[in-house]
């Protein structure tokens, strides 16, 4: 992988944005991955019965389709140095959810760029919100 040339980054530069469409099957599989078998994210008519619109998808689904859109902005995982965000909205099985981000800070000292990210469902929910990334620029 390379790295983003600093000479194309600026404050103010968004990333492409990308997004994905969440299935139920994706769901089911990232579950059977990550072990976490909540029936929130796995049985339609259990997530209703404690409040939810339907099954939901996992948080760390969602930041992993955030970190994915950032990475290929950034020229390849390996560039992305932290990425954090607070999980604000569920994102329900058949979704899509956009990630976008902004660059807010550039430290040419260090090589990094610093974003504010998030994504929102085509609900028009923001889902994930406060996100901040760095990554590593070439020098």
């Amino acid at each position: 992988m390379t790295s983003l040339e600093g000479s194309r980054v600026a404050i103010g530069v968004a990333i492409t944005p990308l997004a994905r469409t969440v299935t139920q099957e994706q769901i089911a599989a990232y579950a059977d991955a990550s072990g976490d078998h909540n029936p929130i994210h796995l049985d339609n008519a259990f997530a209703v019965s404690v409040g939810l619109p339907g099954t939901i998808a996992h948080g760390m689904l969602e930041l992993g389709i955030l970190a994915e859109a950032i990475s290929v902005w950034a020229g390849g995982s390996a560039n992305l140095k932290s990425l954090s965000c607070r999980f604000s909205k569920p994102l329900r099985a058949g979704d899509t959810i956009t990630c976008t981000g902004t660059v807010v800070s550039l430290d040419e000292a260090e090589g990094v760029a610093t974003l504010e990210v998030g994504a929102s469902s085509d609900r028009g929910d923001r889902v994930l919100t406060n996100g901040r990334a760095t990554v590593r620029l070439s020098r």
